[in-house]
């Protein structure tokens, strides 16, 4: 009975009105995965990390998180380790236990409706065809900022999950890892100067 008194208060208190900033990457864990179309979410919190020294390496929430830092306001990166299909039980997993307003979470994912070398920023809206959104609004709602980064258009002959679990060609990588650092300027600039700042900056190019 003391013991139990104990463990339930040495639970650290978090109150809903912390002052964080959640940036989730979606995608797939493992190296099988790594170099795939489906897994921009994955690299662009990786170019964060190294940007500014957070390593994302602690499991928890069902994902490997890194807090620290970025543009002097304290954030979590999170890339869930549930596979794409159940990211949604990451995000309410993490997002619960800091009960954090939906307004600060930002989730990047790949669409196959924008071409290579886009980004676009939305402060909300549904799933469309993509597996790990439909898992997230499933549980959160759609009311959340998000950022897509364009995979497409998709080659005629090759089925949807085959392609966008594919590497990405050489001839593309270029030009992918441009739009990649571009959605990380996107993130940095969201941080600091808002949603609207981020959508007329980045939205355009």
């Amino acid at each position: 009975m003391l013991r139990d008194f104990f463990k339930k208060n040495l639970r650290p208190k978090v109150s809903a009105d912390t002052q964080l900033y959640l940036i989730t990457g979606l995608g797939n864990p493992g190296a099988k995965y790594a170099d795939t179309w489906h897994n921009c979410g994955f690299m662009v919190l990786d170019i964060l990390s190294q940007r500014h020294q957070l390593p994302i390496r602690r499991m928890r929430f069902k994902s490997l998180i890194g807090q620290g830092k970025i543009a002097g306001e304290k954030c979590v990166l999170q890339q869930p380790d549930t596979f794409m299909n159940r990211s949604g039980e990451a995000l309410q997993d993490i997002m619960s236990f800091y009960k954090m307003d939906l307004q600060r979470c930002m989730i990047i994912y790949d669409d196959i409706d924008l071409p290579v070398g886009t980004i676009r920023i939305r402060p909300s809206g549904g799933p469309g065809t993509h597996n790990g959104m439909r898992s997230i609004t499933s549980h959160l709602g759609s009311n959340f900022p998000r950022l897509r980064i364009g995979i497409g258009p998709k080659p005629p002959y090759i089925d949807m999950a085959d392609y966008v679990l594919s590497s990405i060609p050489a001839a593309q990588k270029d030009l992918f890892w441009k739009t990649l650092n571009q959605a990380a300027d996107a993130v940095e600039t969201w941080i600091e100067q808002g949603l609207e700042k981020a959508m007329a900056d980045f939205n355009r190019k």
